[in-house]
């Protein structure tokens, strides 16, 4: 590749690695497989003691930044410093007027790295403190910036304003996850997200060989966070129901989160420990596993009470490459994913007589499950190759380095 075309790129996280965001480290893995250069820079501290094994392959360099700087002091010696080494940094200092000092601080540092390591673009994952620090730390160092939209950043209620208006304004480009959230970013924006395209998250499909359903499975398999957007009190419901029917299944829910005493005291309530594991956080290839020996994959999302909802899922995406069949719910962009009758079964959220109709009509006729397999194998490969994706994001990418401060879509 020409030196000219090789990208040196700063991504900029709120915190890295988590266990929950495996689409960021399969983002990255493509960038570099295809040669772009990655500095990896995070706002805050690691709070989780599990991790996917794919973070080992990632190659860049991680930089993590204090989140309060010692004092007052300390702060002005690097706006000092800024002056002193960032031509447009006094300039473009009103830019930070309504951010909070904290942020700025981590912004300043930001820019003098993009400045020292020659970063050519900053791409952000969310659109709350990534993104504010990223919008500044760009205008501070003159370089353009991007960042992906995914879900929360979108939809929860948060207490102090995310202003995504400003940073869809500013950016060269932003990428959202589904034709969902694009909708609802351009009918609330207008335009300031004229420039916002969708792209899908990916996978690495040469880690994820399709295989045929198994025809005598009965296991139900259930993974993610254990908060509320991700419905699994509904599935517990569900299960319930399944039992009082006499369907004869077993279900597995690997994850972990602030909900677990909660889940864990529901299914005690509904006499489900006899049919209802709860392994906790599970390593990549083990969930693998279970997905290959599950007759399908539940993914029983939910809009939360604070409107925060699952964007795409990773999970059902590992699912239908691998061949396990699905069940998911109408909320944002899963319908485009998990198309009813076609590459799955697609429910109202929150209707556990719905799903454990669905979860019925899946194990019992495995035929159905098989195309739906087949059906879902050809859309992963059509639109969600994280290879495919990362070259058209790298193109966004470079008509903005290119372009400077030009627009990249």
């Amino acid at each position: 590749m020409p030196p000219e075309n090789i990208l040196r790129l700063g991504y900029v996280l709120k915190r890295y690695p988590r266990f929950s965001e495996t689409f960021v480290v399969n983002e990255i893995l493509a960038h570099e497989a295809a040669g772009a250069q990655i500095d990896i820079f995070a706002l805050g501290p690691v709070e989780e003691t599990h991790f996917q094994d794919a973070i080992a392959r990632v190659r860049a360099p991680v930089t993590r930044f204090q989140h309060r700087l010692r004092n007052g002091d300390a702060l002005w010696q690097l706006i000092v410093r800024a002056c002193r080494e960032l031509p447009c940094f006094a300039e473009r200092m009103g830019l930070a007027e309504e951010t909070a000092g904290d942020l700025v601080g981590q912004a300043v540092q930001l820019a003098l790295e993009v400045k020292a390591r020659r970063i050519e673009h900053l791409h952000a994952h969310f659109g709350t403190q990534a993104a504010t620090v990223t919008r500044l730390a760009a205008a501070f160092a003159d370089v353009p910036y991007t960042f992906t939209a995914h879900a929360k950043d979108i939809y929860h209620e948060y207490e102090e304003p995310v202003r995504l208006d400003l940073k869809m304004r500013d950016a060269a480009c932003t990428v959202t996850v589904s034709d969902y959230n694009l909708a609802y970013l351009r009918d609330r924006y207008g335009s300031a997200a004229e420039r916002t395209v969708r792209l899908y998250n990916g996978l690495d499909l040469a880690h994820f060989r399709w295989q045929p359903t198994l025809q005598q499975a009965d296991e139900i398999l259930a993974v993610g966070r254990l908060v509320e957007k991700k419905g699994f009190d509904v599935l517990l419901d569900a299960l319930a129901l399944l039992k009082a029917r006499g369907v004869d299944c077993r279900c597995t829910l690997i994850g972990d989160g602030p909900l677990r005493a909660q889940l864990e005291a529901q299914r005690a309530a509904l006499g489900l420990e006899d049919c209802l594991s709860m392994p906790g956080l599970r390593p990549q290839p083990e969930v693998q596993q279970a997905l290959r020996e599950a007759a399908l994959l539940a993914a029983p999302c939910i809009v939360s009470a604070d409107g925060d909802r699952d964007g795409l899922p990773t999970v059902l995406l590992e699912a239908m490459a691998l061949g396990t069949p699905c069940i998911s719910t109408r909320v944002a962009g899963i319908p485009e994913l998990v198309r009813d009758g076609d590459t799955g079964l697609c429910i109202e959220g929150g209707d556990a007589r719905a799903l454990a109709d669905a979860i019925e009509q899946l194990l019992g006729d495995p035929a159905l499950r098989g195309r739906l397999s087949a059906n879902a194998r050809r859309l992963i490969e059509a639109d969600y190759d994280i290879h495919r994706n990362a070259a058209i994001q790298r193109e966004l990418f470079r008509r903005a380095r290119d372009g400077r401060h030009g627009r990249a879509c």
